[in-house]
């Protein structure tokens, strides 16, 4: 009965070490998704405006999008665009989120 007792502490260590194996890498997003969470309503117009020039939409598209928040205003885009795009819309008022 000795045999099975090592052999199940065997085993045991044997499944530990594949978990640590199997642990995944942690890797640094290269394109980010951007979110739109809400807005200041006294600047709701220029962020308005910013949305349909970055997002090449019509004056009521644009509108909709923001008066929809939360909503994603773009997805898979480059850290350094997306970090950019975020800081110039949180001096228009808005608040972002990168995912």
């Amino acid at each position: 009965m000795g045999g099975s007792s090592e052999a199940a502490t065997t085993t045991t260590a044997a499944k530990e070490e594949t978990k640590e194996q199997k642990a995944p890498e942690v890797k640094e997003k290269s394109h980010y998704d951007i979110e739109l969470t809400k807005f200041d309503a006294a600047k709701k117009i220029n962020l308005i405006k910013e949305v349909r020039g970055l997002l090449n939409l019509g004056l009521k598209e644009a509108k909709d999008m923001v008066e929809g928040a939360p909503c994603w205003l773009k997805k898979e885009v480059a850290k350094e665009e997306a970090e950019k795009l975020a800081e110039k819309l949180k001096e228009l008022g808005a608040e972002c989120r990168l995912a």
